[in-house]
């Protein structure tokens, strides 16, 4: 079978400060920024990329910045924590980073085998550290984090359902997913060659109240397809399923299709090209505004109403 959803994609959340993201995502998270642009449907408010060194397909976590955006929460019809892959031996590194930043977490959890910390960034947004030991990316370090235990990309997203049987048989009988492992109400699932990035798991509850949406929520998880032709052969797929997906969008640096899973969660098929390079060089990702060539005329207007960021020297 040809192979049209590799994995994940990229996550994208809300934040009430683009400064305060960076600050967390960049100076403790150690991700890069690899992109600083606009929300391409709403040009006044930024749309910030963090991931590896070239923003890798599986270590995309996107953010729409809305100044002062009230709080809003998790639950239910949402997917509610994105989990990023550490390495074996970095769990206690990070605890102490975590601690060294008066940042509040759970105590070490253990389920399918794996040990895993949770904590929010400050919108709280749900953020899990996850130990996987055969996961062989290389992550990236910004020179406060060790390579040795840098973030290698997403592990998990967890979607958080009422029911879970119509979203477990789309993601399995439509977007090539197989089901892994059922925990209690938990349920794993796999894409692509499986493992971290490729993971989605299905927390399923009756009676949960439903999340509202709000900083610290997740806007849609997108998933990951080859290219343009890829894509084109999903969406059909989708429409013989008796699933309508928006037209093709243009993202300048992939071409995204949406579409609400039965459960109420915003899915997104992105493609792997062209990629964050596509309007600068790899050394210089995430230092500059990029605009796509069509906004490009209102550029003065548009960067009046975006406050400067300071991607500054972390330690």
């Amino acid at each position: 079978m040809k192979t049209l959803i590799n994995g994940l994609h990229h996550v994208t959340a809300f934040a009430s400060s683009a400064q305060k993201n960076v600050d967390f995502y960049v100076g403790i998270l150690g991700l890069r920024l690899v992109k600083k642009t606009i929300n391409f449907d709403a040009p006044e408010v930024y749309h910030l990329y963090y991931g590896d060194e070239i923003g890798h397909a599986g270590t995309i976590m996107t953010f729409f910045p809305y100044n002062g955006m009230v709080r809003g929460r998790k639950g239910a019809h949402q997917l509610t924590y994105t989990s990023f892959s550490i390495p074996d031996n970095a769990l206690d590194f990070w605890m102490n980073r975590l601690s060294q930043f008066d940042i509040t977490f759970e105590k070490p959890a253990s389920r399918f085998d794996e040990t895993y910390i949770r904590f929010e960034d400050p919108d709280g947004t749900g953020i899990e550290l996850v130990v996987a030991k055969n996961d062989t990316r290389p992550g990236w370090s910004n020179g406060s984090i060790p390579l040795d235990k840098s973030i290698r990309g997403f592990h998990t997203v967890t979607l958080h359902e009422n029911q879970a049987d119509k979203t477990v048989a789309l993601l399995t009988e439509t977007m090539q997913h197989q089901l892994v492992v059922q925990e209690g109400n938990r349920i794993r699932l796999e894409a692509g060659k499986g493992g971290s990035g490729n993971l989605v798991d299905i927390l399923f509850s009756p009676t949960d109240l439903k999340g509202l949406q709000g900083a610290g929520t997740v806007h849609h998880v997108a998933f990951s397809t080859d290219n343009e032709a890829t894509q084109l052969e999903f969406r059909e797929k989708l429409l013989a399923a008796n699933i309508h997906p928006t037209t093709v969008q243009d993202r300048n640096y992939f071409r995204s299709i949406y579409f609400r899973e039965p459960g109420g969660v915003l899915f997104e098929v992105a493609t792997n090209v062209p990629g964050f390079a596509v309007d600068e060089d790899v050394t210089a990702l995430g230092q500059h505004l990029k605009l796509p060539e069509w906004y490009e005329p209102r550029r003065s207007e548009i960067e009046k109403h975006l406050d400067p960021i300071e991607n500054k020297a972390y330690s």
